[in-house]
């Protein structure tokens, strides 16, 4: 059985998530992040984070590249792309999301949400937020005229973007901007595979 280490307090959500929406049968260990750096949890992932996918023996780290192995093996159109190039763009999106969005939007958490108040920066948050916006107007532009980033489908580019994007709705980023991006990210964070994968440990 497939096994994932992480709780859904982190990045092991995204992957919690596809676990859902592929509907396969899994067990979750719920390691915290604090205890990702354990002797026993290195033996894992010797850089001591989470999640961890474990399959038929088979160990996987960083979460990214786990939704795409999982993909990969077990998905099917349309959650999988059917073509290289469908299966390129989920992997491009996927990408863009971890260089051009997630630092500034963890930014804008650590400095407004998460640090203790006086270890917060808000000039920091303001110049991720500022930086945020080249890469909102690109997002909206992509999905001018579209349900979700391929086309008429979710497919794993949309979880694994939306995964990220959710940090914007923690940090209650102002999307007003852009309301197709705003739209999608909710449709995307209404399914029921998020929920569960949410309410886990």
């Amino acid at each position: 059985m497939l096994k994932l280490y992480g709780t859904s307090k982190s990045r092991s959500a995204r992957c919690l998530w596809a676990l859902e929406e592929l509907g396969l049968k899994y067990e979750q260990v719920p390691v915290e992040v604090a205890k990702a750096k354990s002797p026993e949890h290195l033996k894992l992932n010797p850089n001591g984070h989470i999640p961890v996918l474990e399959d038929d023996g088979n160990i996987f780290w960083e979460s990214m590249a786990i939704n795409l192995y999982l993909a990969g093996k077990y998905g099917k159109v349309p959650l999988w792309p059917e073509s290289h190039e469908g299966r390129g763009h989920a992997t491009q999106w996927s990408f863009w999301g971890m260089t051009e969005v997630e630092p500034n939007l963890l930014t804008v958490l650590r400095n407004r949400l998460l640090l203790p108040p006086d270890q917060r920066n808000e000039e920091a948050a303001v110049a991720a937020v500022t930086a945020l916006q080249g890469p909102l107007k690109a997002l909206e532009g992509a999905l001018h005229g579209r349900e979700y980033l391929l086309g008429k489908d979710f497919t794993i580019a949309d979880l694994n973007l939306s995964s990220i994007m959710s940090f914007a709705v923690f940090a209650k980023l102002d999307m007003s901007a852009t309301p197709a991006a705003q739209a999608w990210l909710q449709k995307c964070l209404g399914r029921e595979g998020f929920k569960k994968a949410r309410s886990l440990p």
